[in-house]
């Protein structure tokens, strides 16, 4: 099937909407998307038409969405566009939605710290530390190197010449 797969830079217009829903979370918010040029007679730039989506996102990215997202972030989102016509009251309607795929903030205007969500507890096997794979310092990969021995903490290069 073909789809419309767009990606969107904007700003959250609307506080997003957490439902629970039998099928899983939903999410949705507004999005504002400005088109912005260059003026070259005012030599500044110049605010274009400003269009307007629904954002809908679903399962654990509707949950990360209501957990990150306030009203006038800088966004982006990817996902599937759907252009719906209604008629209500006896007038024709046209709405935009994305059906995200993907959201995340536009680092262009700041910084963010990402943190991993917390998953459902479920019984799992106890985790294994990670093997140390590196070759200590002027040792084959057997020797552990000692932690006093501060010769062998340096490069091969200052160990000879000191």
């Amino acid at each position: 099937m073909n789809e419309t797969m767009v990606c969107a830079v904007g700003r959250v217009a609307t506080q997003p909407v957490y439902r629970e829903m039998a099928s899983g979370p939903s999410a949705r918010f507004r999005m504002a998307v400005t088109a912005r040029y260059w003026d070259r007679e005012k030599n500044m730039w110049t605010d274009g038409h400003t269009n307007f989506f629904t954002v809908w996102a679903n399962r654990q990215l509707a949950t990360n969405t209501a957990a990150s997202l306030t009203v006038g972030e800088p966004v982006i989102v990817q996902g599937r566009l759907k252009v719906r016509t209604d008629v209500r009251e006896g007038q024709s309607w046209t709405s935009a939605d994305i059906d995200a795929v993907a959201i995340g903030h536009d680092l262009a205007w700041g910084t963010s710290a990402f943190r991993r969500a917390g998953k459902p507890e479920t019984a799992t096997a106890p985790a294994q530390s990670e093997p140390n794979w590196e070759t200590p310092p002027g040792g084959s990969p057997d020797r552990v190197p000692d932690p006093t021995d501060v010769a062998a903490q340096q490069p091969p290069e200052v160990a000879l010449l000191t």
